[in-house]
């Protein structure tokens, strides 16, 4: 069979199609994994579709194979189980520190990390009792920069702020800057 241009790239959709769109109730057979390909123009056979799960495989991907009159493919073992990408998805929902809007991020880069059919039970609610989401979502970066310069062991500056009555924010203590050594975060109450 002549190569067609985007052969190269055949692996990488097989791969694609395989963690996408399969799990244990949602396998896919050789011919639709051929028909797939065909839609990206890349023309395959079923031996070498063969050929390129034993690749996969060989390269860390836990295929499964359901033997019958057309053999299906699932992914198997992924990096988190469906149980753990809950319970993740309860710990960022009910945090008040992270923002409604980067709530909302970091579970669809979640959702991510299993088939899109399992990917909508994390679809989930968890609700906490007199929790107010934090509306600013500097907190998100600025604990990050804590620990680098935890890591780096490097000082940080920084103002006090509070809000106004009308919602905004102005420097306390005249606009003094402070200079800390951090030496660790620790997380209390649901704060940081």
């Amino acid at each position: 069979m002549p190569k067609s241009i985007n052969q190269k790239a055949k692996l990488l959709y097989i791969q694609k199609f395989l963690l996408e769109e399969t799990d244990e109730n949602h396998p896919l057979t050789v011919n639709e994994i051929i028909s797939k390909l065909a839609g990206y123009g890349i023309n395959a056979e079923r031996k070498s579709i063969y050929d390129d799960m034993d690749t996969l495989r060989d390269f860390g991907l836990d295929i499964i194979c359901t033997r019958g009159r057309s053999n299906s493919y699932f992914v198997g073992e992924r990096s988190f189980e469906l149980p753990e990408l809950k319970l993740l998805v309860d710990a960022v929902g009910a945090s008040k520190f992270i923002t409604n809007r980067k709530t909302m991020e970091l579970i669809k880069k979640l959702e991510g990390c299993t088939s899109k059919y399992q990917a909508n039970s994390l679809h989930r609610q968890v609700y906490v009792k007199n929790r107010i989401k934090n509306m600013h979502e500097s907190i998100y970066y600025n604990v990050d920069k804590l620990h680098q310069a935890i890591a780096e062991k490097k000082q940080i500056s920084f103002k006090y702020m509070e809000w106004t009555l009308d919602k905004g924010e102005k420097v306390r203590k005249n606009g003094v800057k402070y200079y800390e050594s951090p030496c660790s975060l620790c997380w209390d109450n649901d704060n940081y």
